[in-house]
């Protein structure tokens, strides 16, 4: 662990509640950015923050130093993350019905002749959103940190907390259900 972090933990732990603000401006920018990728609203991403220092700070006593904090911390965000997606699936809004011009033409071309679709950065990142903006959440968050964090399924389980084989199961079952919505989009689009 990076002897500063470990010297303001310490101090922390000590009564010295003013010693945790470095180490909010410090691994701020992270936390920022993994919860960015679970929600898709910028006070969401403030209250997942908000909640995951509240947590670290509320069970700092608990972390042991045989890893970096900054380890432990995006364990405890990928979790409040998870469980935010969780409360929160019933009350997104879905828009699957109004595809933007780009993402439309995307996707015919893709139906089309999925092979030799012309790559339009922008296009496919709205349409992949919108995916997973549907998706479930053990969907979501497996699909988020295995194919756009390019995690391994051990690293994933340790911050998880699931088996191995469950990760992978979860990862099975993702992009199946990414599938099924693919293709009510394809059949939205043409009905």
């Amino acid at each position: 662990m990076e002897s500063r972090d470990a010297e303001l933990i310490a101090a922390v732990l000590q009564g010295d509640a003013a010693s945790f603000e470095p180490l909010v401006e410090k691994h701020s920018p992270r936390l920022f950015a993994t919860a960015r990728r679970y929600a898709r609203r910028e006070d969401e991403v403030q209250d997942i923050v908000q909640e995951v220092w509240l947590k670290a700070y509320q069970k700092l006593a608990s972390f042991r130093g045989e890893a970096p904090f900054e380890h432990w911390l995006m364990r405890l965000a990928v979790r409040t993350s998870f469980d935010f997606l969780r409360r929160h699936q019933r009350n997104r809004e879905s828009s699957f019905s109004e595809l933007s011009e780009p993402e439309a033409d995307w996707l015919d071309r893709f139906v089309a002749e999925p092979e030799a679709a012309p790559e339009d950065a922008e296009a496919a990142r709205l349409l992949i959103n919108r995916v997973l903006a549907e998706l479930s959440p053990p969907a979501r968050l497996v699909i988020t940190l295995l194919e756009l964090e390019d995690r391994s399924v051990k690293e994933i389980a340790r911050l998880t907390g699931w088996s191995v084989p469950l990760v992978k199961v979860r990862a099975f079952r993702a992009r199946a259900e990414m599938r099924k919505i693919l293709a009510r989009l394809a059949r939205d689009k043409y009905l």
